[in-house]
């Protein structure tokens, strides 16, 4: 390998995190030819793990890894959110968080590329594909290992799993979620329920939060954000709450 190369190699080594993946698409852009590339992988550098895809060889990559990736280098706003945002944070982990299985949220229209959908990440990856809330509105950076990613935060967060829910998150345990979230901003809840287009949403996360009597829902203006009119059937079966106008779990209404 010529000194120039080598310089390159070892440019690249030192500028780019451990633990991440190297799309070829951004590595042309910087620089490093389709022929360069592949003799990287032949001398064992970096090895493929999908059509335009490298890792450092030996180099141990997760799922956070890949997002990563999506986000810096393809431009993409896919991020973990829901449950598995709040339990990257320390917020869930007491109600038994399944860490075998990761939920990320993307813009309608944005698809994960084959490489990271094939790839075996060890977990269980769900991605759903969803524009009730701006694409980035509501992330915060998390460190991890070596690198960041953006996460949703705490309030979107919640409001990604109330999105779910009933179908795929119990209501019952996003309201055990809500009530360890006592010290959100008022200004950011505000924000994120004005910009909401879910009404089940808004109505099911004004309903916990006063429910859970935070001292921080006396500060959010619901006169300025949009519930919608009539009623709307979140639990068949269940009680109406008169105040937001939804039926909801008879356990749910009656959790202290």
């Amino acid at each position: 390998m010529t000194t120039l190369k080598k310089s390159k190699l070892n440019h690249l080594l030192s500028s780019t995190p451990a633990g991440v993946v190297l799309t070829s698409s951004w590595l042309n852009v910087h620089g490093y030819s389709q022929p360069l590339l592949k003799q990287y992988r032949k001398s064992r550098w970096y090895r493929s793990i999908g059509t335009g895809a490298l890792i450092r060889e030996g180099d141990q990559v997760d799922y956070l890894g890949g997002i990563y990736t999506l986000q810096t280098q393809l431009g993409m706003a896919i991020h973990p959110g829901a449950k598995t945002a709040l339990a990257l944070q320390g917020r869930a982990h007491y109600l038994g968080f399944n860490e075998q299985r990761a939920t990320l949220f993307g813009p309608l229209g944005e698809k994960l590329p084959k490489w990271y959908e094939g790839n075996d990440w060890g977990i269980e990856i769900n991605i759903r594909s969803s524009d009730f809330l701006p694409r980035d509105l509501g992330l915060i950076e998390l460190e991890h290992k070596s690198f960041k990613v953006l996460v949703s935060s705490p309030t979107r967060a919640i409001m990604e799993c109330l999105y779910l829910a009933p179908e795929h998150q119990p209501l019952l345990e996003v309201y055990e979620l809500m009530e360890g979230l006592n010290n959100l901003r008022p200004l950011s809840v505000q924000k994120l329920l004005e910009n909401c287009t879910s009404v089940k949403v808004k109505r099911l996360f004004l309903y916990m939060a006063e429910k859970a009597g935070h001292d921080w829902f006396s500060f959010i203006k619901t006169e300025k954000i949009d519930l919608g009119s009539g009623k709307r059937m979140i639990t068949p079966g269940g009680r109406l709450n008169v105040k937001y106008q939804i039926t909801i779990p008879r356990e749910l209404e009656s959790a202290t």
